[in-house]
């Protein structure tokens, strides 16, 4: 496997215009990162293709498993990183806003790797069935599979609404799934083990125990964008007051202010419950039942 080139990559030049177009402002912290890694390995690969690319002989027989981190961040093409970092751009806005960029970076990384064992046992799987080793060979690079999983992730955040698929209007539930067959009957050459197992990972973490594993490894239950359990000095906002004299204080006020007024009748705030108009008392004895009133709480 060689990496396509071309006099200018034409791909990389319309996908910087696309990311100048959103507003570098506008993309969240986890989106923009992973971007920017594909497009620096893409102009800086680490390694040939050949050496990245994941597969059952190069990954698992050759125990390589330094490419289930290295092949999703390489691309065959700039056509390849242009149409998958157009997708990655428009999906990572929606769901890390939704998520929160702790969680959805956490997922970023779970997925990238969990795609590539999957895909390897697809493909292991269809050699065996098939009875065609050359299923093993099968060398796959790029972020499309992470990007199926997140289309599985999104129709699940955002249920609801209908995809244009090739003309044909379908629910977004199941355009992962046309979509799986439009693009292998367009592109015979890209991976449909790849994309097959972005879509079954993704279904793993909306509808199988891997959203529950994966908090449980992590340590938390809660939304890791709020700090919830994060302890701190809240003396500026209590006044130092412990939660029963914040109370009592709280009383304090609530009865001062339903006190009755030396004036007129008219502006007085009446207690709750049941209210009887009081006789005309003096301002002397206003005072002295406030007094009375506040030395019983």
């Amino acid at each position: 496997m060689q990496r396509r080139r071309r006099g200018v990559d034409v791909g990389l030049i319309l996908l910087l215009s696309q990311v100048f177009q959103v507003g570098l402002e506008n993309i969240p912290p986890v989106t923009l990162g992973t971007l920017a890694l594909n497009v620096f390995l893409f102009l800086k690969p680490l390694k040939p293709l050949l050496k990245v690319c994941i597969s059952v002989d190069q990954s698992y027989y050759q125990k390589d498993w330094q490419r289930l981190l290295l092949a999703p961040v390489h691309h065959a093409d700039d056509w390849h990183l242009y149409f998958n970092m157009v997708s990655l751009l428009w999906k990572g806005i929606k769901l890390e806003r939704k998520l929160g960029s702790i969680l959805f970076g956490y997922i970023i990384a779970v997925f990238s790797v969990l795609i590539g064992i999957v895909y390897i046992v697809l493909e292991y799987a269809l050699a065996g069935l098939l009875n065609d080793p050359s299923y093993k060979m099968n060398c796959a690079v790029g972020f499309s599979g992470v990007l199926f999983a997140l289309k599985v992730l999104n129709n699940h955040h955002h249920p609801g609404g209908t995809s244009n698929i090739m003309g044909i209007h379908v629910s977004s539930r199941y355009a992962c799934w046309l979509e799986l067959v439009a693009i292998h009957l367009c592109s015979p050459g890209t991976s449909f083990a790849g994309h097959l197992a972005g879509i079954l990972v993704g279904l793993m973490y909306t509808l199988g125990p891997l959203k529950m594993l994966m908090k449980t490894t992590a340590g938390y239950s809660r939304h890791p964008s709020y700090p919830y359990n994060i302890s701190g000095n809240y003396d500026m906002y209590t006044g130092g007051l412990t939660e029963e004299q914040q109370f009592e204080r709280a009383l304090r006020n609530s009865l001062r202010d339903r006190g009755f007024s030396a004036g007129s009748h008219s502006n007085e705030r009446r207690p709750y419950g049941f209210w009887f108009p009081s006789e005309q008392l003096s301002e002397e004895e206003v005072r002295r039942r406030r007094l009375n009133r506040l030395e019983r709480w």
